[in-house]
């Protein structure tokens, strides 16, 4: 009395056997899965590597964006990068899958907002810290996590160009052996610097707080704001 009849032990004993089955093959599709999506992502990265797209040029010093020089105040570090770092990256598959990732991560993570809204005034370099921020901002971000994930600060420059509107914008340029390269927030896609459609005003320097020219004329100050 009161013990539960073999039968009902056995159906017990099958079910918990169903269920270790189910589990050991959903965790199988998963792997499965998601190799899938690694080796799909290392081909994709082996096409667009292919293009080898020219390098973007720079002559002359600019001026640095004001907001730049308030965060090098800021935060020092963030703007002295070892000088026995490379300046530019040899772009591997794995690497392209590091930035593509983080690129995807940061703009899907971080919410748009002007810098009069989040903090108040025209135009504030920093890190988005609450989930909001503009262009700079998310930049900024993508720059301290790939710097997080081994790649040299030296190779990844904070950029301002001149969007499709005219507007001014901020993007993060990765040198690498195979060309400039662009993360944004504007797109999704990783592109070389003249696939992008933007003018390029001016960019970080190697030397962090130095900045230099894009183009053949004096840079002038642009806001980035989007």
């Amino acid at each position: 009395m009161g013990q539960a009849s073999p039968g009902c032990m056995c159906t017990r004993s099958k079910s918990r056997r169903f269920t270790r089955v189910a589990l050991i093959a959903a965790t199988i599709v998963l792997v499965l899965s998601q190799g899938r999506l690694i080796l799909s992502a290392k081909a994709e990265a082996e096409a667009d590597l292919s293009r080898a797209p020219p390098l973007a040029i720079s002559d002359q010093e600019a001026e640095p964006t004001p907001a730049w020089t308030n965060f090098c105040q800021q935060r020092p570090a963030e703007c002295s990068p070892d000088r026995s770092e490379p300046e530019a990256i040899s772009l591997t598959p794995d690497i392209w899958l590091t930035l593509a990732t983080v690129n995807a991560r940061v703009n899907t993570a971080i919410k748009p907002l002007s810098d009069q809204e989040h903090w108040g005034v025209v135009d504030r370099w920093d890190y988005p810290d609450d989930g909001y921020g503009d262009c700079e901002d998310i930049q900024l971000l993508k720059r301290k996590l790939l710097i997080e994930a081994g790649l040299p600060r030296r190779a990844l420059r904070m950029t301002v160009v001149l969007d499709r509107a005219w507007a001014g914008h901020a993007v993060l340029m990765v040198r690498t052996d195979r060309g400039d390269f662009i993360l944004d927030n504007e797109r999704r896609a990783i592109l070389a610097w003249r696939e992008t459609g933007y003018v390029f005003i001016k960019r970080e320097g190697a030397e962090g707080r130095s900045w230099v020219t894009l183009n053949p004329h004096p840079a002038p100050i642009v806001t980035a704001n989007r």
